[in-house]
């Protein structure tokens, strides 16, 4: 039987894996799965935290969890690596595996064309300066992998925008066929999902231009993975005396490593399509194959390298004269409960989406500039599109890094087991705009923020006053106000807000108990107390 057809029953039950896992970390599958595997068996994810945390971060302290085995099980991907090679491209990579799908339903090419386009070109050189890049970057406390990582990239795509098609789909003719919609309410949306896709899609057909583009061309994850695999004990060997240089093995190479000559290990995918193809078995797959027969080294130019590692350190600074990257504080950026102050919180995040697609209420976004060019896709929360449940943590259970730490909802909402009641958690706090709240500035009765308010105490009452208006009646209203000790912020009232282009009642960051400099609830009173944050804001 041929290896080829092994390698596809890898690679469908590797899809077919993450592909379920995808759909089982909607809210009614989430329990049991661990939904984050591809993302905590990513070394790159694992190397590039580990530079900026200066640690490794494991979810088993503190709250259970479900979500997340841990970054460390990453050192599997090491290992394997080091003794096959880049095996991971070609076998078990999902987003590998779909480039690999396209290339071959796709494929027009000649017999000719195939050969001269799996033969290995300098542009490859282009992953390594991305990867370098991300890791110069990142020990400036900046985590750019998310980028163009492949695990986080295929997350991030199916999350943001694949997911949403699916479900609008399933809501129109499809249903009819017993298809049941992905969220059962009502159509979640995700801002600047469009673009996410098209780049997906871009991405995706430039496959039609060179065979597996993104993976030998722009993929991090493949230039660490090509890096180690000079290490490897495995390889495709190929015996001179049996060869007769026809070079049919270049007909079916996925990473365009050159069999027919000396094989370049960091670019081979041990597809195995060399060896199939071979009509005069000259190629094997060796343990310890003599070294003449190979390039070990990746073939980047030095001085190129280190100029892409000085743009990735020079990256941090630069982002952060925009004056939004990296803040302690910004009253606009609203991040998830249980996220951590938010320079850390750029450490961590990787940008996978992973706790946006979880939301049950589609309150959390990717961040498009309102966290600076360092925050772009982190996850944010929108009020106009949904609100932040009081009993609900499904997105510090997902983060597979701890930039959303987990949490229990008696954790959330201030219950302690031994001590009781206790501060509960806030991401910020309500301010009225009265000059377009109804009962302030239209003299018209409304009531819905106080009434949805969830707190106990509430956090939003009202106080009758009387009113003259202009024909001179005396006019008795409602009148709202937030106290600022018991808001959370999580935005129900501007969600429910009935002035729908504007909120009369909007959410900001002032007041969560993340950042390090608004650390206490009652800071958020003196803020007003001082003036500089009024009501009317």
């Amino acid at each position: 039987m041929r290896i080829r057809y092994v390698r596809i029953a890898f690679q469908i039950f590797f899809f077919a894996l993450f592909t379920w896992l995808v759909f089982a970390t909607w809210i009614t599958r989430l329990e049991g799965w661990p939904v984050s595997l591809f993302l905590d068996l990513d070394p790159l994810v694992l190397l590039t935290t580990a530079i900026t945390t200066q640690s490794v971060y494991s979810p088993f302290h503190g709250a259970a969890t479900v979500g997340s085995l841990g970054l460390i099980f990453g050192l599997i991907l090491f290992a394997v690596t080091v003794v096959f090679g880049r095996v991971f491209c070609n076998w078990m990579c999902p987003y590998g595996i779909l480039h690999h799908f396209i290339g071959w339903v796709f494929n027009r090419r000649t017999m000719k064309d195939r050969y001269d386009s799996n033969r290995y070109m300098k542009l490859q050189h282009v992953k390594y300066y991305v990867l370098v890049f991300v890791l110069g970057a990142a020990v400036f406390g900046s985590l750019q992998v998310g980028l163009l990582d492949p695990i986080v990239l295929l997350y991030r795509s199916f999350s943001t925008a694949l997911l949403p098609v699916v479900d609008a789909a399933t809501r129109g003719g499809a249903n009819s066929l017993g298809v049941e919609p992905i969220y059962p309410e009502e159509t979640h949306i995700y801002l600047g999902g469009w673009f996410i896709g098209f780049m997906l899609f871009g991405l995706v057909a430039a496959n039609l231009v060179i065979p597996r583009f993104f993976c030998r061309v722009l993929c991090p994850l493949g230039a660490l993975l090509g890096v180690l695999s000079r290490f490897s004990l495995y390889r495709i060997h190929r015996d001179p005396i049996k060869c007769t240089d026809c070079d049919i093995c270049l007909k079916g190479c996925e990473g365009a490593s050159d069999p027919h000559l000396d094989l370049r290990k960091a670019e081979c995918f041990v597809c195995f399509n060399c060896i199939d193809d071979c009509p005069e078995d000259a190629l094997s797959f060796q343990f310890n194959a003599p070294a003449w027969g190979e390039i070990k080294e990746a073939d980047v130019p030095p001085r190129r390298a280190v100029l892409a590692g000085i743009a990735g350190l020079a990256f941090t600074p630069l982002a952060r004269f925009s004056g939004k990257s990296g803040k302690a504080f910004s009253k606009e950026v609203i991040r998830p409960p249980g996220s951590v102050e938010e320079r850390l919180f750029l450490e961590r995040c990787i940008k996978c989406d992973q706790c946006i697609r979880v939301c049950p209420t589609n309150v959390l976004q990717p961040a498009l500039g309102e966290a600076g060019i360092e925050g772009i896709w982190t996850p944010i929360l929108d009020m106009k599109v949904g609100y932040c449940d009081v009993n609900c943590t499904l997105c510090g259970q997902v983060c597979p890094t701890g930039a959303i730490q987990k949490m229990t909802p008696a954790q959330k909402n201030g219950v302690d087991e031994y001590q009781g009641k206790r501060e509960q958690l806030s991401i910020g706090t309500a301010f009225y705009d009265r000059g377009r709240c109804l009962p302030w500035g239209m003299d018209t009765p409304c009531v819905v923020c106080e009434e949805v308010c969830p707190t106990s105490p509430k956090a939003i009452f009202s106080r009758e006053e009387t009113i003259t208006t202009r024909t001179g009646e005396d006019l008795v209203l409602r009148r709202p106000f937030v106290d600022p000790k018991l808001c959370i912020g999580c935005g129900i009232c501007e969600h429910e807000c009935p002035v729908t282009d504007e909120r009369a009642i909007r959410v900001s960051a002032v007041g969560e108990s993340r950042s390090r400099d608004v650390k206490e609830k009652d800071h958020s009173r003196s803020l007003l107390l001082e003036g500089q944050y009024s009501q009317d804001d």
